[in-house]
């Protein structure tokens, strides 16, 4: 792999996406950020900034190709734009859901698509899809959002299998708790059904929603993950599929997969030997 690449990093006005993109570019890296709004990245030379949104395939496919054109190559896709969306399965509404899945689970899948012709006739490359712990269990009132990255590392993993013998690396990142605004500025909310009020307070201690500002900091900071991002890209030799990040990402995902297994035990036919 060369030493300095080209990545193209999506979301990147804020949080990880943001973290992801100064930490390659501290890395020698030349990065396309793409944002879908306004931003606050500084002026750099090798920091190319382009408007995007994720949800238009179109769009995405001339974005990738002009990328190609312009720079030479495409190095690494990280597929880091999405957003939460806090609604009981009864409270989504049909935009809400449709909305989330353009951006969270078929974005992905539009930019991939794109990225993967150009990296296939480099005979190399490298797509990273941020996930999250959440793909792997559940929590009440994030049931379209665990859905979405679901999807997401659902084919993600099928395209790792196709794709790798082109030279394409895929990682699926999962980390857990992170101490950015996702729980507030990137977090979208549907309209409350009232039953659900006492799940609301045993989960979030209110039925506010949105829920008050302030008292969603925590986790890990996107700036350490970013840092384990782009440790694993470097390492050539790291072949993991799924990255956990994060102090708790294990026992998070530990604790959902032992879940699962208790239910498939249920099954007079689960061999425990």
């Amino acid at each position: 792999m060369r030493t300095r690449q080209v990545w193209m990093i999506t979301g990147a006005a804020r949080g990880l996406g943001r973290a992801l993109t100064l930490a390659a570019l501290s890395e020698g890296h030349v990065v396309v950020a793409t944002v879908r709004g306004e931003h606050t990245l500084a002026p750099h030379e090798r920091l190319h900034v382009r408007h995007l949104d994720v949800r238009d395939r179109a769009v995405a496919r001339v974005t990738v190709a002009s990328v190609a054109e312009e720079l030479g190559r495409l190095d690494v896709l990280v597929n880091n734009a999405g957003y939460g969306l806090i609604g009981a399965v009864e409270e989504v509404g049909e935009s809400e859901a449709e909305d989330l899945l353009a951006t969270d689970l078929l974005g992905p899948l539009w930019l991939s698509q794109a990225a993967v012709p150009v990296m296939r006739s480099q005979g190399e490359g490298h797509v990273v899809q941020i996930s999250t712990v959440g793909a792997v269990g559940t929590m009440p009132t994030l049931g379209l959002y665990n859905a979405a990255k679901w999807g997401l590392e659902g084919w993600t993993e099928a395209m790792a299998a196709e794709v790798a013998p082109f030279g394409i690396r895929t990682t699926i990142v999962q980390p857990g708790a992170m101490d950015t605004d996702w729980a507030a500025g990137s977090m979208r909310f549907a309209t409350p059904v009232p039953e659900y009020d006492d799940l609301r307070v045993g989960l979030f201690g209110t039925t506010e929603v949105p829920w008050p500002a302030g008292g969603t900091g925590g986790g890990t900071s996107p700036a350490t993950i970013a840092a384990a991002v782009l440790a694993h890209v470097a390492d050539r030799n790291d072949r993991r599929l799924r990255l956990l990040v994060g102090d708790d990402a294990p026992e998070q995902v530990r604790a959902a997969l032992d879940k699962r297994i208790e239910d498939y035990r249920l099954d007079p036919r689960w061999l425990t030997a």
